[in-house]
């Protein structure tokens, strides 16, 4: 049953784009079927981070969906929208929309086009963001030490993950059109850099990996940043040679910068010319706005920002339960082939009957890369499964993904696809499903499900990573206890 409208209140920050009216104007034969309306407007110019807090404590609704001012939602995005939020669990704080970035046909995309079509993809962002007012309550909302776009979402999604949230995609669509662009606006994005900082300082240097956020080419805008300097250095004190030379590294580096960004585009003469002048200015643009992160952080470290979040509420007994294999339930006996090596882990089996017991469909979701590699058949990788099965007991599903991160598949842990067909063979949500593992992979893997995890450390397992994880317990057999019993 659809949630009725007084549930859902919409809020829009906006910076005063000429986009907002394109929106309203799809938002206008759905207000209906929506609760209120709240245009926030950043008239102080304080991000949006401030504005999305401003603009979500004047509502009331169970539910606050956050709209960028330059999407245009499907004409079916309302009905879809309650379809989305009806019957979630509990323990979900936020169900994300989709984007659709339309890109030209007759052409290959610009550098920039490229850039917004990235959205498509991108993980925990808010530009169509539904979020549960007790979960927004109990994050404190947006952090906004965070004045630029991008990386205050981020910082939001992980905050409630570790707090035992769960985040979960939904069906509605809205178009992201590309907005026009100025000649330098690639480089004046540059300043997110900064923010980066701030990210690690908060969230670890795992940010990254937990956040979903590709790491660009930060690491290697340093090196014509670095060649320039040094050449600069070298000219000043008349040491003509290593001028030249770190000049002519620094032109090889730039090229090489230039060629990566004009390949996939038009190659016009406007977007060569383009490409040719920013990529000189990138590297330093980039470079100086991380010092400048560095050299603020200790102000706005002081300066505090939102708590923790706090706990979500007591979680029911989940639905299912997926289990990683080699160090959750078996020792770890790297590219294991051999029926003969399979030992389970102390309380295994105790942890299954557990779940037998009650009722729990079981299925058990891992990586076996070896596959792939050469190194195991798939008939040892079934063989195994079979003889774990005789030592533990019976398993309702085993998946496994035989690629290796270079395949950049989609069953490969972290990304879902194990969990997302796990659910559907054990035909319950993912958002009823807990994930039970021992690295991050596992918990990822959960997350960018929506589905809730817990992480049993192995001495394999970082430490950084146990300080991410939204729950951790000492072996599988406390780990399925707790979570039985509602208590993780």
């Amino acid at each position: 049953m659809e949630p009725p409208a007084r549930q859902v209140d919409i809020v829009v920050p906006t910076a005063g784009r000429p986009s907002l009216d394109r929106l309203l104007a799809a938002l206008a034969p759905q207000l209906d079927e929506l609760g209120e309306l709240v245009v926030a407007e950043d008239r102080e110019r304080r991000g949006p981070a401030a504005t999305r807090n401003a603009g979500w404590r004047r509502t009331s609704a169970e539910w606050v969906v956050f709209l960028d001012d330059d999407v245009v939602p499907d004409p079916d995005w309302a009905r879809r929208l309650h379809a989305d939020l009806a019957g979630l669990a509990a323990g979900v704080a936020a169900s994300q929309g989709r984007l659709r970035v339309p890109l030209p046909s007759d052409r290959r995309p610009t550098d920039w086009e490229r850039n917004v079509a990235g959205l498509e993809g991108a993980a925990w962002i808010s530009a169509d963001l539904a979020v549960r007012r007790e979960a927004l309550a109990a994050a404190g909302g947006f952090d906004e030490r965070f004045r630029g776009p991008y990386r205050e979402d981020t910082d939001f999604a992980l905050r409630l993950l570790r707090g035992g949230w769960q985040i979960v995609r939904g069906e509605r669509c809205c178009e992201h059109p590309v907005g026009p662009a100025g000649f330098w606006t690639s480089v004046g994005k540059q300043r997110g850099n900064a923010d980066d900082v701030l990210m690690g300082a908060l969230h670890g240097r795992h940010w990254r990996r937990w956040g979903r956020a590709p790491r660009g080419r930060q690491r290697r805008h340093l090196a014509p940043t670095a060649v320039l300097l040094a050449a600069g250095l070298a000219a000043a004190r008349g040491h003509r040679r290593a001028a030249a030379a770190g000049a002519t590294a620094w032109l090889g580096l730039t090229a090489e910068l230039a060629a990566a960004r004009i390949a996939p585009g038009p190659r016009d003469r406007a977007e060569v010319g383009r490409m040719l002048a920013t990529s000189a200015a990138l590297p330093l643009a980039a470079s100086a706005y991380r010092v400048w992160g560095a050299l603020r952080l200790p102000v706005l470290l002081l300066r505090g920002g939102p708590p923790r979040a706090a706990r979500r509420p007591r979680p029911e007994p989940p639905a299912a339960v997926l289990l990683d294999r080699d160090g959750t339930l078996l020792f770890d006996v790297p590219y294991n082939g051999d029926p003969g090596k399979v030992a389970p882990l102390p309380g295994a089996r105790r942890a299954l009957e557990r779940l037998r017991a009650s009722g729990t469909p079981v299925a058990v979701v891992s990586n076996q890369s070896g596959v792939r590699r050469g190194f195991i058949e798939p008939e040892q990788v079934e063989a195994v499964n079979r003889r774990a099965e005789e030592l533990l007991g019976p398993v309702g599903a085993w998946l496994y993904c035989p690629h290796t991160p270079e395949d950049d598949c989609e069953c490969r842990k972290p990304r879902p696809g194990l969990v997302l067909e796990a659910a559907e063979r054990l035909g319950v949500s993912p958002d009823r499903c807990l994930v039970i593992g021992d690295i991050a992979a596992d918990v990822q893997a959960a997350q960018a499900a929506g589905a809730a995890a817990v992480l049993v450390p192995t001495p394999r397992t970082e430490a950084e990573d146990v300080r991410m994880a939204p729950a951790t317990a000492a072996s599988i057999e406390t780990a399925v206890e707790r979570v039985m019993e509602g208590r993780r």
